[in-house]
Order: structure tokens, then sequence, then C-alpha cells
């Protein structure tokens, strides 16, 4: 074999031995794709994706879609190849794996939090939705949480609404915290409270506090809930986490308890995070929900008015409504149906 050979031979050898390892090592990144949608208005296995009691209901039209981002998991990881396909491929990304996953928290720590900004998101839509259907919402201190081994501990519990504390009506958490710093350690406090929807009383003997010596403490922290007559679930079929959905969960709820068609037998899609007081906040991956809605056949994009950014550029035959309260999301969805009304709509203008 010649010199030349040699070193071809070489060369393919050493460029094999390198780009297999390049080919199977985790690198950095996590990829995001369009995942799909959800009719938030359907059904799953028979049974309603959002189901309402204790409040009248009506029929609803069209569609309302959430929209998925499918990504790389907390506990897997991106080759290279991977990576550098969803850079260029359209519709999908690359972001570094610490954007979007704490370096410090455990692949099952991230589906806690998740799941809880789900949880929270739902609440926060019922909330919404109700009020801004005319239902009535009772904002009350709430326990969000109890030290363990503290005066409280197996008496007050997460989620326990406080409505008075030694029979003083208790508006917010600062009401509650100044009525308890009244007693003295080891005197009783009564605790009037909404557990599950059934008023109770709870006593609990006051302890001291370990930097205020003298100072009553019964060992919880405080946060702000909400008293409301209807019993509104969810029933996704698939596990979703993040918060993402709040706005639309908030539409779908509002559409069902309120007379009238909202959607106008439209296929309507969207996203962003919701407030109690109905704020529209940003999201991530707004150019693959984009892409979730157009192919699963919507004709309307509802998206936070801070997201708009995201789209510039985007080629789309969506509608696309730029929002940043539930009402303008509603307010948008009932011009659609004036004549005229898709030139009249608040447009992203990408």
């Amino acid at each position: 074999m010649t010199r030349q050979t040699w070193t071809a031979l070489v060369s393919a050898l050493l460029f094999v031995a390198l780009a297999i390892p390049m080919a199977i090592l985790p690198v950095p990144f996590v990829a995001w794709s369009p995942g799909g949608t959800a009719n938030v208005l359907g059904e799953v296995d028979g049974h309603p994706m959002i189901s309402i009691e204790g409040v009248q209901t009506f029929p609803t039209s069209g569609e309302l879609d959430l929209t998925i981002v499918s990504g790389t998991s907390a506990d897997s990881r991106l080759t290279l190849p991977e990576a550098m396909a969803a850079f260029w491929l359209p519709g999908r990304a690359t972001l570094p794996r610490d954007s979007v996953f704490p370096p410090n928290q455990s692949a099952e720590e991230v589906k806690q939090a998740e799941t809880q900004l789900m949880d929270d998101s739902q609440d926060a839509a019922v909330v919404a939705a109700l009020r801004a259907a005319g239902q009535p919402v009772q904002q009350l201190p709430v326990v969000a949480s109890v030290t363990i081994g503290g005066p409280a501990y197996d008496k007050l519990r997460p989620g326990d609404l406080i409505t008075a504390v030694d029979g003083i009506a208790t508006a917010d958490p600062d009401a509650v915290s100044a009525q308890i710093r009244t007693h003295r350690p080891k005197e009783t406090i009564d605790f009037a409270v909404t557990r599950d929807r059934i008023p109770i009383t709870v006593q609990v003997v006051a302890g001291d506090s370990a930097t205020e010596p003298g100072v009553a403490v019964v060992g919880i922290s405080l946060g702000t809930g909400y008293s409301y007559a209807p019993r509104i679930t969810f029933d996704l079929g698939q596990q979703i986490g993040g918060p993402s959905a709040g706005m639309i969960f908030a539409l779908g709820i509002y559409d069902k308890v309120t007379a009238g068609d909202l959607l106008d037998d439209r296929n309507v899609a969207g996203t962003g995070t919701i407030t109690p007081a109905g704020e529209v906040g940003a999201i991530g991956g707004a150019r693959q929900k984009l892409a979730s809605a157009q192919k699963d056949g919507a004709t309307v994009f509802l998206v936070p008015s801070a997201n708009c950014a995201d789209l510039a550029g985007v080629r789309t035959d969506l509608t696309v409504i730029k929002v940043s309260t539930l009402s303008q999301a509603i307010g948008e969805l009932r011009v659609l149906d004036v004549p005229g009304g898709e030139e009249r709509v608040s447009r992203c203008e990408n």
C-alpha cells in the first residue's frame, strides 16, 4: 500500500473513532417540537375534560384546543445528531438544557414541579373564569404549609381556608398573623376554617417563637385562597405539565357556564398562563404550539401579547390574536362573530 493509501485509511479510522462517541454521547441541550393539541371542550374516555357541578352550564360548539410542546424529558439526554436535527428542521428548536431544567433538580423533582404548575394553573383558571362569568368568588387566607412537629401539625392542613381566628373574621393573611400575635405562648387559639368545603373549628395551642421569645406562633405559612360554589375538575387523559394551558382552561370554563356561543363552531387553539385576576402571561415554545394548532386544523390561535415577538417571521394561515387578559380573549372571540371581525381583532404583527 502506498503512503497516500495508508494516510487515507488511518484518517478514515480516526474519523470513525471520533464520530462514534460524538454520535452517542449526550450534549447539554434539549429539543422542542410540535406536540399536538387537546380539545378542552371535548371528552376523554367518555368523560368531559372539564367537569362542572353546582352551577348551570350551557352547550358549547366548536373546539377549544390547548397546545402541547413535545420535548426532551428531564430523565433523557439528547445526542449531537439529534440536537443538530432539531436545530435545522422547521418547527423545532434546540435550547440549553440548564435553561429548561434546573441543574440542581432530579428528574422526579422536575416532574413534580411541572405537575404542581399544572395544578396551580387549573386553580387559577377556575377563579379567573368564574369571576369573568359573574359568579361569586370569595378571597380568603389559606394554609399553604404546616411545620412538621409544630403546634398546628396534625391540626391545620394545607388547603384549609381560614375564615376567622378567635371569632374575628380574617380577610387576608396579614389579619390572621396579627390575630395570632395577640396571644402568648401556650394559649389556645381558635381557627374557623373551611376544609373540603366543610366549615370546622380547630384549636391550636400556641408555641414560642424561636426568634422572638414571648411571641406566639403556630407553625404555618399562609397564602391566598378562594371559596366558590361550583365544583370543577379536570381530566386530561394524558400527562401534561406546566402552566401554559391556563388561559385555555379559563376560556373553556367560561364558555360552559355562560349562555351564548363563544366559539361559533370555530376551531380555536391557544396558549398562555393565567392568574386568578385574569392576567395572561408569556409561555415557552410559542412557535411549536402554533405549528401544533395549524397541523390539527385550528383557524384561530390565541397567544400572549408578550410572545408576539417569538412569532416574528412565521408564516401561517391562522388568525393569530394577541391577548393580555382573559376578558380581552373573550372580547376578541366575540369580535370574530361580527361581520368583518377578522380584520378588527388584535393580531400579532409578524
